[in-house]
């Protein structure tokens, strides 16, 4: 059961400001392949988010736009399941970078690791990514976009091994969650469905 981690950071505030993509295919048991990139946002960087990745105009200079990569990032996207750590986020980033140069949507199944993880380890201090990563003794560059995605395809690897579940449906059933999707210029997000209380009799 193949599926594609991806990870981004921005040069702004804007989410259409991608500054740099991470992307790593993976299944329940390895990392298959991995794209690293620098891009070009044709506009701006904010001191605050230099600060969070180390990334600055000059680096980005000779790095290809977005519209240049997206033939490429379109073939890992397109009819897979794409997982991001806070995936909102990370789909925010895609979906009006896509609206912003006027590119077409990809059709993509999509999971959020975070709110997976809630669900496998409920009693961690928190889920993020660099707690997850310290619980599982994974070692990593935080902030980087290729690490990042990285770190969170062995999340799910680890969630699945959890969960000894070997296809993307029985792990989903397990989790009682649904998966998102995007489409052209929409989406539905995905659902972590409600579980039942215990009832207490006395």
């Amino acid at each position: 059961m193949n599926f594609v981690s991806i990870d981004f950071e921005t040069a702004n505030e804007k989410r259409f400001s991608p500054c740099a993509i991470g992307v790593v295919v993976a299944n329940e048991h390895e990392v298959l392949d991995e794209f690293y990139s620098l891009i070009n946002p044709l506009m701006g960087f904010t001191s605050f988010n230099t600060y969070i990745h180390g990334i600055t105009e000059e680096d980005v200079a000779d790095a290809p736009t977005f519209p240049q990569i997206w033939p490429t990032l379109h073939k890992y996207l397109s009819e897979n399941t794409v997982v991001a750590h806070n995936a909102s986020f990370d789909m925010s980033v895609l979906r009006q970078t896509l609206d912003y140069f006027n590119l077409t949507y990809p059709d993509m199944d999509y999971l959020c690791t975070a709110n997976i993880s809630k669900r496998v380890w409920p009693d961690l201090i928190n889920h993020k990514l660099n707690t997850l990563a310290a619980h599982h003794g994974i070692a990593f560059e935080h902030h980087h976009a290729l690490e990042d995605a990285r770190v969170a395809a062995k999340i799910l690897m680890k969630a699945f091994s959890t969960y000894q579940a070997d296809s993307m449906d029985i792990f989903l059933g397990k989790c009682n969650m649904t998966k998102g999707r995007i489409y052209e210029h929409g989406y539905v997000p995905p659902r972590a469905k409600k579980t039942a209380k215990r009832k207490l009799y006395f």
